[in-house]
């Protein structure tokens, strides 16, 4: 049977504005030996699938410097509120001018437990509509696309949509009842 191992310290080691590096040292129940493991500390994460009334996905584009490369994603970022919701309506309108009906935690999911402490949660905002136009930070390039709910599996398909987290977002959102993303 696994048990939690106990914890002997943790200091963070490194901060680096969005996320810390902390060191733990913690007792194997079953070796009795101690070991050293890093762990990211981040605030949580919100991912926003905005449906509009006609049935498209109010996505974006942008450069991600991690990977190199220009991404198709959903709106998304840092909670920065106590409330995650309040962050997934902030994000949306921040990053996409759009604004929509309530929006509705579709689920949860730790981006990798192995090295990351947080969370990131999908909600999904129906009836979006242009309310407003996006309010950038300083760092951010970004391209606002419509897409149909339809073509979602296609782009998942071709690798187009790649992003780990935004899979996640249209899974749980293929778990919806009343929404459905094929023919």
């Amino acid at each position: 049977m696994i048990r939690r191992w106990e914890l002997q310290n943790s200091q963070v080691d490194r901060d680096y504005k969005v996320f810390r590096v902390r060191i733990d040292h913690a007792l194997s129940p079953r070796t009795g030996r101690t070991g050293e493991f890093h762990t990211i500390e981040c605030d949580n994460w919100v991912n926003v699938i905005p449906l509009t009334g006609d049935g498209r996905v109010v996505m974006i584009r942008q450069y991600r410097h991690g990977s190199r490369e220009v991404s198709l994603e959903i709106p998304g970022g840092l909670v920065e509120e106590p409330d995650p919701k309040g962050a997934a309506v902030r994000e949306l309108m921040e990053e996409t001018g759009y604004s929509g009906s309530e929006a509705l935690l579709l689920g949860a999911v730790n981006p990798n437990p192995a090295v990351f402490n947080n969370l990131c949660y999908t909600y999904l905002v129906k009836d979006a509509r242009k309310t407003g136009e996006p309010c950038l930070d300083a760092n951010e390039d970004i391209e606002v696309v419509l897409v149909p709910l339809t073509e979602i599996p296609a782009l998942i398909a071709a690798g187009t949509i790649n992003h780990a987290l935004v899979l996640v977002a249209f899974h749980y959102l293929s778990l919806k009842d009343g929404v459905h993303s094929g023919p």
